[in-house]
């Protein structure tokens, strides 16, 4: 029913994977050039960041935050927060080598020019540091940065700024700076976890979104609002068809299998952490033949060897460990076969993986104190709460018969489980009583096909975490031993009357666990895509309420879904190799056509095996995708499941004063 509770999976960066491939087919950014000024650079540091130090330091040399506004937290819990908010990993330096690799297109020192600071939120979703405040002049090196009393602060929650180990002052010009990326800038810039997964608070709303204090702010609820694609938008052709599938992305989401890629569009929504200790674990067979009881983790549950494992695994994915990550893997274009990611060689050759590894028992510690959020304790929150008690009674039965079976962790004795009219009573018994939401996860966290959902099959058909790929030591082997869930019969966008019938292979792809409904009515629009439901922009109670009120009755209602197929806007083309001024293949891609048809297949794959060449030489633009050509491309496609915010029909056919009782219910989680 929802997409919330995950650890340490959202801080997947956000930014990293939209700069790769903006700057990986289009090369340097040319709005980037004017933000750098011709005269020189201030002489003395009245605007300089790195000496600029009004807060202590309270996190052991990473940086500021605030006390802590909920409760007391232990010694363990602090150090946890510091490293979620603040800890890199060490992959300032993976992204300083990726801007340089990528033409100044993939840095992220460009991203947090100052002059953006009082719009962050409407262009990217982004949320400005409270400890920070626009620039007024360029800082002693001539670049326009917020100034900030942590001296470590870009300006951006979740961005962090280190001094530049290459750094000659004697070479430094701002303006070179923008126009050659192998100039050595004075900084590097790292991120953290906090860049996904802080966001802005339901229980105490900002009265000015862009300009929040950090009693607006909470650790882990996923920022729903954030826009990665509009990171690089801008510097891509109107004309290009990566712009196309750039806009095709929805809000809160991350394409987190976009740089070790998988060759599926599918970019997902950033969960929400609540309930941890409570969270449910399952027996798993490792790589050495033992079986562990660990938490199915990731939208797919692919992440199976714990939670250690799991979130060492989310740092490397943004950036640390850069140097090894990267050799066994070519990112983005994907042309060699991945090799897995060795544990023990990180551990043995990689200074930052034991320096992570080291803070990862406190801030598992830190994210299991994080408790729900009721819309009862928002302000004004009573107002959208009924007050029937007959109603909300009403909506827990229903609940009860048609969501605890997968939306509860609270679970009946085997014996009593395997009677189906006891199971149902002790669910209901369990449900009306007062301590039902008491420690609840909201979800078994099972493992469910897809075929069964029904929901957008790309999220489950990633490959990453799968046998010899990338990720393979961090699924277990119960995992990777999964049946194939069978075929799934799809909407061919090009013939109604002609399926696609979709064999998905075994080995693990092809399932979702049940995502938590854990305060729910905080995180709108649903599904594990974020395509179901209004997005509106607006983290007041009442915004959030019209977008949880509008999710529902889509969820519920199907007749009320838009059916959304992303599709090209306007003409528009596809050039291989991406950024090259000579390109060897141009493909023309016409007005209307599904973005997923061409961003969900490995083309340099297509092209050498299916002859594709043949096929688009005379392709024109404005002459659609059809026939033989349209036939061979849902072939190569490695997830032809087009409709976006499909699935998850259980309770639709409910009466409709049941429909509108478990709506009422579910909002009080």
């Amino acid at each position: 029913m929802k997409k919330t509770s995950l650890i340490f999976k959202g801080c997947l960066f956000l930014l990293f994977v939209t700069m790769f491939i903006v700057c990986g087919f289009y090369g340097t950014p040319t709005v980037l050039a004017d933000e750098y000024s011709e005269t020189p650079a201030p002489t003395s540091t009245e605007y300089s960041n790195t000496d600029v130090s009004e807060y202590p330091d309270n996190c052991d040399g990473l940086g500021y935050l605030p006390d802590y506004t909920k409760e007391n937290l232990t010694d363990a819990e602090k150090r946890g927060r510091c490293t979620w908010y603040l800890w890199t990993g060490g992959n300032a330096k993976y992204y300083r080598d990726l801007a340089k690799r990528t033409h100044g297109g993939a840095d992220l020192l460009k991203l947090i020019n100052s002059k953006k600071h009082d719009e962050r939120f409407k262009l990217y979703g982004a949320i400005n540091d409270p400890g920070c405040e626009k620039a007024t002049a360029p800082d002693e090196y001539g670049l326009l940065l917020d100034k900030c009393k942590d001296p470590l602060s870009t300006g951006v929650i979740g961005l962090r700024k280190f001094p530049n180990p290459n750094f000659d002052r004697a070479k430094w010009n701002p303006v070179e700076y923008a126009k050659n990326s192998q100039v050595e800038p004075p900084y590097v810039i790292g991120q953290s976890c906090a860049i996904c997964h802080v966001a802005l608070d339901p229980l105490n709303p900002p009265k000015d979104k862009e300009h929040p204090k950090w009693e607006n702010l909470v650790a882990a609820l996923g920022n729903q609002y954030i826009k990665e694609n509009k990171f690089f938008d801008t510097s891509v052709a109107d004309n290009s068809f990566i712009k196309q599938v750039l806009n095709s992305q929805k809000p809160g989401t991350s394409d987190t299998s976009r740089i070790a890629t998988d060759h599926i569009n599918n970019p997902n929504a950033i969960n929400a952490i609540f309930n941890l200790g409570d969270r449910p674990k399952y027996p798993e067979v490792m790589k050495d033949g033992s079986t562990q009881d660990v938490n199915h983790i990731l939208k797919d549950g692919a992440d199976s060897t714990g939670v250690a494992n799991a979130s060492l695994r989310v740092y490397v994915n943004i950036g640390m460990c850069g140097d090894y990550w990267t050799s066994l893997h070519e990112p983005l274009l994907g042309r060699t076969p991945q090799k897995p990611f060795d544990i023990e060689k990180a551990r043995k050759e990689c200074k930052d993986w034991r320096e992570t590894e080291a803070r990862m028992a406190d801030a598992e510690t830190f994210l299991k104190g994080i408790k729900p959020m009721h819309l009862k304790d928002a302000p004004g929150g009573e107002e959208f709460l009924t007050k029937d008690e007959e109603v909300l009674k009403r909506g827990k039965l229903v609940f009860a018969s048609t969501c605890a079976g997968c939306h509860s962790s609270k679970k009946p004795p085997a014996e009593i489980a395997a009677d189906t009219e006891q199971a149902q009573k002790w669910y209901e018994e369990s449900v009306l009583s007062s301590n039902f939401l008491d420690h609840n996860f909201l979800s078994d966290d099972q493992r469910y096909p897809v075929t069964l959902i029904g929901t957008n099959a790309a999220r489950s058909l990633g490959t990453n975490a799968t046998k010899g790929h990338i990720w393979d030591q961090f699924s277990s082997k119960t995992y990777k031993e999964l049946p194939s869930p069978g075929t799934l019969t799809l909407y061919n966008p090009f013939d109604e009357k002609k399926p696609i019938e979709f064999k998905i292979p075994d080995g693990g792809l092809g399932y979702y666990r049940t995502p938590s409904l854990v305060s729910i009515w905080a995180t709108a629009p649903l599904l594990h895509n974020n395509t179901l439901g209004l997005y509106n922009e607006d983290p007041s109670v009442k915004g959030r309420q019209e977008a949880y009120t509008d999710a529902m009755e889509k969820l519920l209602w199907p007749e009320k879904r838009e059916g959304i197929i992303s599709r090209t806007d306007r003409d528009t083309k596809l050039e291989l190799p991406p950024g090259d001024p000579n390109p060897r293949f141009r493909l023309p891609v016409p007005k209307g056509t599904p973005v997923n048809l061409l961003a969900s297949i490995n083309i340099r794959e297509a092209i050498t095996s299916l002859n594709l060449g043949n096929l688009f030489q005379d392709l024109k633009p404005g002459g659609g995708i059809k026939g033989k050509l349209a036939r061979v491309l849902l072939r190569a496609n490695k997830s032809p499941d087009f409709v976006e915010d499909e699935g998850h029909y259980f309770g639709s056919n409910l009466p409709d004063e049941d429909k509108k009782a478990l709506i009422e219910f579910v909002k009080t989680f």
